[in-house]
């Protein structure tokens, strides 16, 4: 039994306790002594089976980014050297559970940079031949969740600008930049 002043998890044992005791998976796991007096969780329950095919294929996703990808980048380069200022990875409705990758608040445009892979491209889109059916029931989700979040926007009065990752990033760029001094004119 560790001693009354041990430090466990960094904390005090008291608070270490505490928190186990107030975890929300609780009954899942159980808050067990080691042989070197410390307390530690050991899961209960069954490990839920991964969606990939291979710990290499896991590796590979998980390592893929949500944002600052390498056409973002590019494409915020160019607006920014524009003179453009804009919100990265924010959401335009902030009730609405969306990020878009480029957001200009103040006229009211958002700007979606997607992957050729993960949103479904018509040129570069292949499938996986490892669990493929997973893989085309996400894509055709993210497709679903990308038209819905069109309509939401536009209802809400925003203009909606999608571009594929593979698009030149110049062209794209003064594209954004001429919607948006629209946008300004509109407004004004």
């Amino acid at each position: 039994m560790p001693a009354k002043n041990s430090i466990i998890f960094g904390l005090p044992r008291v608070f270490a306790v505490l928190i186990a005791v107030t975890l929300p998976t609780r009954s899942q796991y159980l808050l067990v002594p080691t042989s070197s007096g410390r307390l530690t969780y050991i899961y209960r329950g069954e490990v839920p089976e991964s969606w990939a095919s291979s710990d290499h294929a896991r590796t590979a996703m998980r390592a893929n980014k949500s944002r600052d990808t390498t056409p973002e980048l590019a494409i915020r380069r160019f607006l920014h050297a524009a003179g453009l200022r804009y919100r990265v990875n924010a959401r335009p409705i902030p009730q609405l559970r969306r990020t878009a990758d480029v957001v200009f608040t103040r006229r009211r445009v958002a700007v979606f940079i997607d992957g050729c892979f993960w949103h479904g491209c018509p040129e570069h889109h292949r499938l996986p031949t490892a669990n493929s059916e997973y893989w085309m029931a996400k894509v055709q989700r993210n497709s679903a969740r990308d038209k819905d979040t069109d309509a939401k926007l536009r209802d809400a009065g925003w203009v909606v600008l999608r571009y594929w990752a593979h698009e030149d990033p110049q062209i794209v760029a003064d594209e954004i930049r001429q919607t948006v001094l629209a946008a300004c004119q509109i407004r004004n």
